[in-house]
């Protein structure tokens, strides 16, 4: 059965969203306060995170973003704040999709089907390899990544950028994301380090830099592995 942890203080709302997605093979766990929920984060697994942004104590795009620095887990914003900019906020630090409220349980279950297939292809234990279709693997037990089978020589911060990507492949992280997840970007605001990290990269996996294959960039919205 899937495992959904939810964090919202509609305790009616969570409810009626528990009872429907148990019906279809979900158990949901719900959290009204933010901050017991992050921390059954942090001590069980779940296989996706339903949260909403208005909260108690603490704001939902703050808890979005302490969770997608720690961990890799599927998010899905469910939130009556119709504020564009949340949206973008909340996609930007990690978010995985934004269902505005009021909406039909029905929609909310194609949604989790839809996040989770694809995050499918990525595996839980320290080595992510060939069986789920790329040519990178990373042990991350050694902090070592193989790109065809050879070991690719890796400054640190070409480490963290690699396997920030390599975790969620076919996701674009923007620069700010990058910069905030990577402990060795000296600065969030120094975009042009990363550029210049990026062509190393494509450099070392021998990448066409005119076509690149793997490393790709999305004009004016960041990168991705394209995997």
């Amino acid at each position: 059965m899937i495992e959904i942890i939810m964090i919202e203080d509609d305790i009616e709302l969570a409810e009626i969203l528990s009872e429907f997605l148990k019906e279809n093979n979900i158990n949901v766990t719900n959290y009204t306060d933010p901050i017991v929920g992050m921390r059954a984060i942090e001590k069980q697994k779940y296989d996706l995170l339903l949260l909403d942004l208005t909260l108690p104590n603490i704001d939902g795009i703050d808890v979005c973003k302490k969770i997608t620095k720690h961990k890799n887990i599927p998010i899905i914003i469910s939130s009556a704040r119709s504020d564009t900019q949340d949206k973008i906020d909340a996609l930007e630090y990690g978010a995985d999709d934004y269902l505005p409220k009021p909406y039909d349980p029905k929609e909310l279950l194609a949604r989790i089907n839809s996040v989770l297939r694809r995050y499918s292809i990525v595996p839980t234990q320290s080595i992510l390899g060939n069986q789920y279709n790329t040519d990178f693997v990373v042990d991350k037990d050694s902090m070592n990544v193989f790109f065809k089978g050879k070991k690719i020589d890796l400054t640190r911060a070409e480490y963290e950028i690699l396997t920030l990507f390599m975790s969620k492949p076919n996701h674009i992280f923007s620069r700010s994301v990058i910069a905030e997840k990577c402990d060795s970007i000296k600065s969030q605001g120094d975009y042009k380090s990363i550029d210049v990290i990026i062509g190393r990269l494509r450099s070392k996996i021998c990448e066409d830099v005119k076509h690149p294959k793997y490393i790709l960039s999305a004009r004016g919205l960041g990168y991705k592995l394209n995997i």
